[in-house]
């Protein structure tokens, strides 16, 4: 990717077929991350990765896993390709002459990717993340003891809860062994609710906590990706083979992500809207981390680091691969040229 030019259209086509077939893959580790970075002392469900993972099979059914899925992959497209084609733009014109960048300029290319992709991130952070976490709260909320942001947003996610008991009671008694299919509000019926009740800003809530985690892991993600694809490259100027680009890919966003996860569960519980009874809420990012710190220790800042690990891994080596293969130029092939 940092080695050959690419046009502006085959990089938004490669970034988008990239965050589709990512998503796609380990959207269930991403939602056993969130639930586990929720969790709190009064109300810990999941002891782990896998625990989390059964008990959703087992009372959501297969399709529980993909909780949100809708709009991550809606939303995924653009927002890699905002990502992955501004680290280009940025890395471009920093460059003298076309000589490697230095580590200083690379920071600051990621820099600018990381600050231009959260225009997409918030909004579908904020949604995902409602979606993903509703099946951690419906076994231990009761509509009496819930606590919401939002009064209209309460209202309508507690109705969808207790028709969700209903169902989950209607099924124990016809098969007390199998999934419960739960019926979830959707993602288009939140942004209305929250659009209503709260403007544009309820879909940008954690703005500042998302750009404290996204422009450090682009800070960190590129210039490592960059270094660690060199070591691959095929003599002076050759580029570095496929697997050395998923290789480098999968080291460099694990390392990032495991680095700012504090950021990300900080961003997680900021944004999450509806809590338990016995769970705290934040009024901010520096409220967050004091109430974290003082009641669950500073272990709870790397709850999920090794979902996000295993989440963010595969998501840019698959990236970088699909820049390798240069899936966008094939597709763009087949559009007739114009003739200058």
């Amino acid at each position: 990717m940092a080695d050959k030019q690419i046009s502006l259209p085959a990089k938004l086509i490669n970034g988008g077929i990239a965050g589709l077939i990512g998503v796609t893959c380990v959207f269930p580790i991403d939602l056993a991350k969130t639930r586990l970075q929720n969790q709190q002392n009064g109300s810990r469900l999941y002891t782990s990765m896998s625990d989390c993972l059964i008990k959703t099979i087992k009372s959501e059914g297969y399709f529980g896993m993909y909780r949100g899925a809708a709009v991550n992959l809606t939303l995924v497209t653009p927002e890699k390709a905002i990502k992955l084609a501004a680290n280009d733009f940025f890395r471009q014109h920093l460059s003298k002459d076309g000589q490697k960048l230095t580590l200083l300029r690379e920071m600051l290319a990621g820099c600018g990717a990381g600050t231009c992709q959260v225009i997409i991130t918030t909004p579908m952070e904020m949604l995902k993340i409602q979606l993903q976490d509703a099946g951690r709260i419906d076994p231990i909320c009761d509509s009496s003891l819930c606590s919401c942001d939002s009064p209209n947003v309460f209202l309508f996610v507690n109705i969808s809860w207790e028709a969700q008991r209903k169902l989950m009671s209607q099924a124990a008694v016809g098969d007390p062994g199998g999934p419960v299919e739960l019926r979830s509000h959707t993602a288009m019926q939140l942004t209305r609710e929250l659009l209503r009740s709260q403007g544009i800003a309820g879909l940008y809530k954690g703005l500042g906590a998302t750009l404290l985690r996204d422009v450090p892991f682009s800070i960190i993600y590129f210039p490592l990706f960059a270094n660690l694809n060199s070591l691959g490259g095929r003599g002076a100027d050759g580029p570095a083979p496929f697997y050395v680009s998923f290789a480098s890919g999968c080291i460099a966003g694990s390392t990032a992500a495991v680095a700012v996860n504090p950021v990300d569960v900080i961003k997680t519980r900021i944004q999450t809207m509806t809590r338990g009874s016995q769970e705290d809420t934040y009024s901010g990012v520096t409220d967050c981390i004091r109430k974290i710190l003082r009641q669950e220790g500073p272990s709870a800042f790397l709850k999920g680091a090794y979902c996000r690990a295993l989440v963010i891994a595969p998501l840019f080596g698959i990236a970088q691969v699909v820049y390798f293969l240069g899936m966008g130029e094939f597709l763009l092939s087949f559009l007739p040229q114009q003739n200058n």
